[in-house]
């Protein structure tokens, strides 16, 4: 029980748990922002409620009890989030469909920071496995409780008498939900990713590679570090692309603009390498900001160009400045 006349010391306590739930929230919300907005709406409902609370519970599966609830409150009736492969079939270079959809349509990418706690690095492994996008965007494949469930069953590790307690409902019922979690899942393609450590060789050469064949333009360059079945796509358009000869081709053609960009690395997000790409603004020499550039990696070839242009929220949250020069 933590002392009720020292608030300093229960602020401590709630904002010790606050990375964990933010993880947890942004794979039930798939939005950063979303994310932090559940957990702060978790930590001014746990201050609230502390005197009911009176340690009948762990202080964190009791948070855990308000952050579930008050992303299923959020969700009610939301459509799930998707990327642009779930949303359409592919597209073409040649003819593109330029179709744009509201920000809050799109899983959007967070900074590692954000959602991963650190400790035991076969725990911080299994926990960045779990923010992938494809994984996250396989979650989202789920009904709200059975994404709750899943979570946490298959990534949190809880056992089903505590997550039955969480949920106020039977062990039966859990171990249902997550039979049919798990069978979704498993109809679900869900893309390989390596989540290769930030300062392992062979995915910093490769990364040096991109940044320079994309930087200069050099398109036969690029085209040899992608995988067969690369796929680009750049939320809030519907439009994505698949193969090295297709990428080519928009690079040539609608995507031209993006010739003379420079890349600026920053933290890892879910996971996985990620830049923020700025394009020239004119003569005057500066760059502005045009993508955050998620990169998905396979077998030492890049199977994944994740485009977010929402930068105005984006570049903020990732620390990246207003402009280059």
């Amino acid at each position: 029980m933590i002392d009720a006349d020292g608030p300093a010391t229960l602020e401590s306590a709630l904002e010790r748990h606050r990375v964990e739930l933010t993880g947890y929230c942004y794979r039930m919300l798939g939005s950063p922002f979303e994310a932090e907005d559940a957990v702060q709406d978790t930590m001014v409902r746990a201050w609230k409620g502390y005197d009911r609370f009176e340690g009948r519970a762990q202080l964190r599966s009791w948070l855990y009890r308000i952050a579930t609830n008050v992303c299923l409150d959020m969700l009610g009736s939301k459509e799930r989030k998707v990327r642009p492969t779930d949303f359409m079939s592919v597209g073409s270079a040649e003819n593109p469909s330029l179709t744009q959809h509201p920000e809050n349509t799109w899983l959007a990418p967070t900074p590692d920071h954000k959602v991963l706690v650190g400790g035991d690095p076969a725990d911080v492994a299994v926990a960045r496995d779990s923010v992938r996008l494809a994984f996250v965007a396989a979650l989202h494949h789920l009904p709200a409780r059975q994404r709750a469930v899943l979570i946490l069953r298959e990534v949190l590790c809880w056992q089903a008498t505590e997550v039955a307690e969480l949920l106020d409902t039977s062990v039966a019922s859990v171990n249902s939900a997550l039979q049919r979690a798990r069978a979704t899942l498993a109809a679900t393609d869900v893309a390989a990713t390596d989540l290769a450590e930030p300062a392992d060789e062979d995915q910093k050469a490769l990364l040096a590679k991109y940044v320079k064949a994309f930087e200069s333009y050099d398109l036969e360059a690029l085209a040899g570090l992608l995988h067969e079945d690369v796929t680009l796509s750049m939320p809030p358009y519907e439009l994505w692309l698949l193969g090295a000869a297709e990428i080519n081709t928009w690079m040539l053609g609608p995507g031209s603009g993006c010739r003379g960009s420079r890349l600026v690395p920053v933290e890892s997000a879910n996971g996985t390498p990620t830049f923020g790409q700025y394009r020239p603004s004119g003569p005057g020499g500066a760059f502005e900001p045009w993508a955050l550039q998620v990169i998905e990696i396979h077998d030492g070839r890049i199977v994944g160009l994740n485009s977010f242009l929402d930068t105005d929220r984006l570049f903020p949250l990732f620390g990246l400045p207003p402009t280059v020069e």
